[in-house]
């Protein structure tokens, strides 16, 4: 007789839990900080993206800005133009554009920045607080192209100048991932690193020399 009633009252228990909602407001509470703390970070990181999003390409016309009136960061980058293959008869002075061949046809060179370069460096410095932070003068890739319609024979090389922001990483402060996971019910990469695409400016090169108020 003692067995039944035990089982009675184990059964009696169970139903009483089933029926008790005491908890459940901190069920829902919980549940519910959980999203709004998630929407919170992602309304914050997302704006700090936007705005590095938007400072990335200041920074980027900034760059080719300077490195058109700057030495050439990449070797190989001629001082003059040579004549090209429209022969002699073309005298010293005559535009590029006056006819093909006029100029020599230069390949691009192509590098990107290095603490050994004076140039990268002191554009790197300028647009750094720009930048996320870890970037580096590496981020910044430099090209110098030749342009028949710059410049003239004999004169100073004039190329067009392209400046590339390449592999620029943009951290989260929140990992959005971890808080997502229980709610989805997996793991999620939301919130974890992510590489800004590349982002290019180009201007026609000047002088190529040092200038003051680039």
């Amino acid at each position: 007789m003692t067995r039944p009633s035990h089982i009675a009252a184990l059964r009696a228990r169970v139903a009483a839990f089933r029926r008790d909602e005491s908890g459940a407001s901190l069920v829902e509470f919980g549940i519910v900080v959980l999203v709004f703390l998630f929407l919170m970070f992602a309304i914050i990181d997302m704006g700090r993206l936007a705005y590095a999003w938007s400072s990335a390409q200041k920074a980027t016309q900034v760059a080719a800005r300077l490195a058109a009136v700057r030495p050439p960061v990449c070797a190989g980058v001629p001082e003059r133009h040579l004549r090209g293959t429209a022969g002699a008869s073309i005298t010293y002075g005559t535009l590029c554009r006056n006819s093909a061949g006029t100029c020599a046809n230069v390949a691009p060179a192509s590098c990107n920045g290095a603490a050994t370069s004076t140039t990268a460096t002191e554009i790197f410095g300028a647009v750094q607080p720009l930048l996320p932070a870890g970037a580096t003068a590496a981020n910044l890739r430099y090209t110098y192209a030749f342009d028949g319609n710059l410049g003239f024979l004999g004169g100073p090389y004039v190329p067009m100048v392209t400046v590339e922001l390449v592999n620029l990483r943009f951290s989260f402060v929140s990992s959005l991932g971890l808080m997502i996971g229980p709610v989805i019910g997996r793991t999620s990469s939301l919130g974890a690193d992510v590489v800004l695409p590349p982002m290019s400016v180009s201007v026609p090169g000047e002088d190529l020399a040092m200038g003051t108020a680039g």
